[in-house]
C-alpha cells in the first residue's frame, strides 16, 4: 500500500495546482485517453466487458476486455506498455498511467462500499 501511495504522490502534487480534481482528470483520461476509451473494452469501472461475438470457421467466438480494477500497479503498468490480444498501444506517460490506476482504485473502493 505504501508503494501505491508513493507512486501516486506526484499525481496528487500536480493535481493540487490544477483547475480540475484528480478524479475529474483521471475519469476523462479513462474515458478517452487517445481516441478510444478504456471503458469501451474494460467497462465503466474496469470490471471487464464483452466487446463482440463472432463466428470463426463455424465456431462462435467472443472478444472482451478483461477486468483491470483489481490489478496491482506493476502488472497494470506492464499491460499498458505491451500490445496484448487487441490492446492498443496508447504511449501513455507515467503520470497518465498513475492517474488511470488512481481512477480504477477509487472506483473499486466505491463499488465495494456500495455492495455493503
Amino acid at each position: 500500500m505504501r508503494y501505491v501511495l508513493f507512486l501516486l504522490l506526484p499525481f496528487y502534487l500536480y493535481a493540487a495546482s490544477s483547475f480540475i480534481t484528480p478524479m475529474e482528470y483521471s475519469s476523462s483520461l479513462y474515458k478517452n485517453p487517445r481516441g478510444i476509451g478504456c471503458n469501451n473494452c474494460h467497462g465503466k469501472n474496469g470490471e471487464g466487458k464483452l466487446v463482440a461475438t463472432y463466428m470463426h470457421k463455424g465456431e462462435k467466438k467472443s472478444f472482451g476486455g478483461p477486468a483491470i480494477n483489481s490489478m496491482d500497479f506493476d502488472r497494470f503498468h506492464e499491460a499498458l506498455n505491451k500490445r496484448i490480444n487487441g490492446m492498443p498501444r496508447y504511449f501513455l506517460t507515467k503520470k497518465e498511467i498513475q492517474a488511470l490506476y488512481f481512477y480504477l482504485q477509487q472506483k473499486d473502493k466505491k463499488s465495494k462500499k456500495n455492495e455493503k
